[in-house]
């Protein structure tokens, strides 16, 4: 599902709390898993970082939570046809970023409910690819309107309890898993910033790569030239930001979660 404003998914961050502590840069992790509501959200949230991780030699995974079927302006665009051709964007996005698995739980767009069968899903996700760090949407991103992107965040985090503990979900036949570290992207107060410095082309590729959402989300029109150039121009513009926080020049910021 497409936001209404072409420039939504390119948001400025909230200052630090005056209690918080900025850490930088993880240890790339051997596996990682990028959770996200649509296709091109993980691109637009950790896309450089990811691409970073798996330039280091991290695993990479992608899990999609709906099939994207809302995200088109045109009312006559086909919905079967839509939702096939963003899960094959999806998949190049992957390949640039650095490949790994992508996988779809196909949940109907616009209407992602946090609900045990989601969870479920997920937990399987999770002690299956057994990754060390997760990224994810922050749910607790103050005045966020977008149901979906809202409900995916508390889905992984209440996803990472389950899939750490034995009692959840013993009909999957899978042994519990803890990860080190969630990252959440969107972040109503950054803590953690990656540095992307190198990684700003692949971010834009990936993105470029949906070509679906070209004009809905990005803004991007073949009638005018100078679109993909504006746009690949608000991203480095949001990168700069965060990248200020830790004083590199290109960052990713998140809010990272290590006690779990």
């Amino acid at each position: 599902m497409t936001g209404t404003q072409p420039t939504g998914r390119v948001t400025p961050v909230n200052d630090l709390p005056a209690h918080g502590r900025l850490t930088r840069d993880l240890t790339p992790p051997t596996i990682a898993l990028a959770i996200g509501a649509h296709p091109d959200d993980i691109e637009f949230g950790c896309g450089a970082t990811l691409a970073k991780w798996a330039a280091a030699g991290t695993a990479i995974h992608h899990l999609v939570l709906t099939d994207g079927a809302k995200g088109t302006w045109d009312p006559e665009r086909n919905e079967a046809s839509l939702i096939a051709d963003r899960q094959a964007e999806q998949r190049r996005a992957a390949a640039i970023i650095g490949g790994g698995t992508v996988g779809f739980l196909g949940f109907p767009d616009g209407e992602l409910r946090n609900g045990v069968r989601q969870q479920w899903e997920v937990v399987r996700w999770i002690r299956t690819v057994r990754p060390q760090v997760i990224f994810g949407h922050d749910p607790w991103r103050r005045y966020r309107l977008h149901p979906d992107h809202r409900h995916a965040g508390f889905i992984v985090t209440d996803s990472i309890v389950a899939a750490r503990d034995p009692h959840f979900f013993p009909d999957q036949d899978l042994p519990p898993h803890r990860p080190d570290a969630l990252l959440l992207w969107e972040a109503d107060e950054p803590n953690h910033v990656e540095d992307v410095g190198g990684f700003f082309d692949t971010k834009v590729a990936a993105l470029m790569a949906h070509e679906s959402q070209l004009l809905s989300t990005m803004g991007i029109t073949e009638a005018d030239a100078s679109t993909p150039a504006a746009f690949a121009a608000r991203v480095r513009a949001q990168l700069e930001e965060h990248g200020a926080l830790a004083g590199v020049s290109l960052g990713e910021c998140f809010h990272l979660i290590s006690e779990i």
